[in-house]
């Protein structure tokens, strides 16, 4: 039988048995509760969390040189670990574009 036959059912099988069962995962919002000491949830109503965001909000309005609290130019923060990882895979791009000048299947006369 034709192979792109073949792999053409294969994937529509796996495309349809996939989304039979993506229906039964339902994702659901993360349980607003207070959870006791002993492990029992309570109630975490609307006036709390508005309390909540009240009091974060005078708090960054008190400090407003602490910022949003993620360190941009940190080692940690985003342009630090974006600085780390482009530097870790333009070495391993140089050394594959380097070793891949010579060797068995490179192209003659290219050294």
């Amino acid at each position: 039988m034709n192979t792109k036959v073949i792999l053409t059912a294969s994937l529509i099988a796996v495309v349809f048995t996939t989304g039979y069962y993506a229906e039964n995962a339902i994702a659901f919002a993360q349980y607003m509760g207070n959870v006791g000491g002993e492990g029992e949830t309570g109630s975490y109503t609307l006036e709390e969390a508005l309390e909540l965001q009240r009091r974060r909000i005078q708090s960054a309005e008190a400090n407003p040189s602490s910022g949003s609290g993620t360190p941009y130019l940190d080692a940690n923060g985003v342009v630090g670990a974006s600085v780390i990882a482009a530097a870790v895979f333009g070495v391993l791009s140089a050394a594959f574009m380097i070793k891949g000048r010579s060797g068995k299947y490179a192209a003659m006369g290219r050294g």
